[in-house]
């Protein structure tokens, strides 16, 4: 077993940005805060990762603390960090929604906010604004993941074993060190790889495994249909992820045009953190 990747200074930011807990009816959920008290943008991470994948967005909002301003809340999903399961142990994208209303009922949150999806949390957050249209201002996809239910049910059960066997054969640490840093395009700073690697080498198996099994029955392309809000999309060029024809699609769903965020790789959010505060128009 590979060591703990060490703390970085991106780790060491991240503190600033203590994680908080609210109880909800079947737990509680984990988040990140920062920003204006009137909160606007509610961020939801990837498989792979955790509510720190949105440290530069947490930043750019901090400091926003007039009215006017940006104000952020970034959760670990169910399962992730210590935030609770959700019940299911082969959930949908609408137990993933349920936890997250149940979360912003908790927070007293009845406004409209901007919904911002990051790969699997493209699933949740689209589920999400169907199933409560009139609070949700805004949906943004950052490298949608589809899901596998359009593809045929040998190949969706192959990706999913394919998935879970490699986290049973490495273990959360070698994962993280595996495939971490190809969340990232090659050019990518060091720092800003071994810092992906460390957030899925935190991952909880249990709550991975939940995950995979919404991916492998996640249909984003009939959901997206169903939404009335605005609706972004944006990728890199280099995200073997979630390449750019697929993200077109959704864009092409949604109908709206495909934002190219250049030659970066999956965890976008991070690699260019400039060109997705424009798009979700962050303030300092």
């Amino acid at each position: 077993m590979t060591a703990l990747i060490p703390s970085s200074l991106l780790t060491e930011r991240l503190q600033r940005f203590a994680p908080q807990v609210v109880a909800v009816p079947d737990g509680q959920v984990a988040y990140r805060q920062a920003g204006a008290p009137h909160v606007t943008h509610v961020l939801l991470h990837g498989i792979g990762s955790a509510s720190g994948s949105w440290l530069m967005q947490l930043e750019a909002a901090h400091g926003s603390t007039n009215a006017a301003g940006s104000g952020l809340l970034a959760w670990d999903a169910p399962g992730y960090a210590t935030s609770s399961p959700v019940a299911a142990s082969q959930p949908d994208a609408g137990d993933y929604a349920n936890q997250l209303w149940a979360w912003l009922d908790a927070l007293e949150i009845s406004h409209p906010v901007i919904l911002v999806g990051h790969s699997l949390g493209a699933l949740m957050a689209t589920r999400a604004a169907v199933q409560r249209p009139g609070q949700v201002a805004s949906l943004v996809l950052l490298a949608p993941a589809q899901g596998y239910a359009r593809a045929s049910a040998v190949d969706r059960d192959k990706k999913l074993n394919d998935r879970l066997n490699q986290l049973a054969e490495l273990g959360p640490e070698d994962l993280g060190q595996q495939r971490g840093a190809g969340m990232l395009s090659p050019s990518a700073p060091p720092e800003m790889k071994a810092y992906a690697q460390r957030m899925m080498s935190q991952i909880n198996v249990s709550g991975y495994t939940q995950a995979a099994h919404l991916l492998a029955g996640g249909d984003l392309l009939t959901d997206i249909g169903q939404v009335h809000c605005p609706v972004s999309v944006a990728s890199g060029q280099l995200d073997n992820a979630t390449p750019m024809h697929g993200c077109r699609a959704v864009a092409l769903a949604a109908n709206t045009a495909w934002i190219d965020l250049g030659p970066v790789g999956h965890a976008c959010a991070l690699e260019a953190a400039a060109q997705v505060n424009e798009i979700l128009k962050l303030t300092h």
